[in-house]
């Protein structure tokens, strides 16, 4: 029953910045994995950034590590995605998603039970 919504999705410049964010809701889970995906026109959705439930442990896509930071708010219920230096690669559909219960994996989408219905990005040059 855990619903996910992400917002802050936008159009902006290259090298600009924007700020994610992912409201869950409903009954909540001890020891998960949250993490951001992508998806592009015509490609798979690849993994982008997980956190752990304590919040300091983090994962990056190599495509990403340096520019977006993943952070969490468990009083408030919220993820975000810091994103920086965007580059014009980095337009997709950006999907928060929640696990169930802990895992040893956060890269791959059968890691998690719960997702959001997206937000776009759009990067112009």
């Amino acid at each position: 029953q855990v619903q996910l919504v992400e917002s802050g999705g936008g159009l902006v410049q290259a090298g600009g910045s924007l700020r994610l964010s992912c409201a869950a809701s409903g009954r909540t889970f001890s020891n998960i994995n949250m993490g951001w995906f992508r998806q592009a026109p015509g490609k798979e959705r690849q993994f982008v950034a997980a956190i752990r439930f304590n919040g300091f442990t983090t994962y990056y896509a190599d495509s990403v590590k340096g520019r977006f930071t993943i952070s969490r708010d468990n009083a408030k219920n919220t993820l975000y995605l810091q994103m920086n230096s965007l580059k014009p690669e980095d337009a997709a559909v950006y999907y928060c998603a929640q696990s169930r219960a802990y895992r040893a994996t956060w890269s791959r989408t059968d890691d998690y039970d719960y997702w959001g219905q997206g937000t776009q990005v759009t990067v112009s040059s």
